[in-house]
């Protein structure tokens, strides 16, 4: 499903990015590009936190149900597709310093620890190729 979302720049901030069918569910990211990813990613944990709790997903909203939305004023709006695929938290055991160094080369490629070390062991790092951060 695809869900709408609105993009903000103030000034010297970053882009910041909520969602109207999802309130409190927001990110940020210094590049444009950085915020698209992370909106995301964001939009995945949200509705994988309700989903756990039980709660039922809404439906995304249309355009004409944003159009009057103050929240819009000043914004851009744009669609986020919501990945519902399950999410699996796996634990590995790393020296300090390799993860330091992972931490490193994630912050560089604009993305999490965890999507930096799956795109690399997938070998895909840098790759815009649909596989899910």
């Amino acid at each position: 499903m695809e869900y709408i979302a609105y993009l903000h720049k103030d000034g010297k901030s970053d882009f910041g990015v909520s969602f109207p069918d999802f309130p409190g569910c927001v990110t940020a990211g210094r590049t444009l590009d950085e915020a698209r990813r992370l909106a995301g990613e964001a939009l995945a944990l949200h509705i994988a936190g309700i989903a756990e709790d039980g709660e039922a997903i809404p439906e995304p909203s249309t355009v004409d149900d944003v159009a009057n939305d103050p929240a819009m004023k000043g914004a851009v709006a744009f669609l986020v597709t919501a990945d519902l695929e399950r999410t699996v938290r796996v634990n590995i055991t790393a020296r300090e310093s390799q993860i330091d160094a992972i931490d490193r080369k994630a912050r560089e490629a604009g993305m999490t620890r965890s999507a930096y070390m799956v795109r690399s062991a997938l070998g895909r790092v840098g790759k815009k190729d649909g596989v899910r951060k």
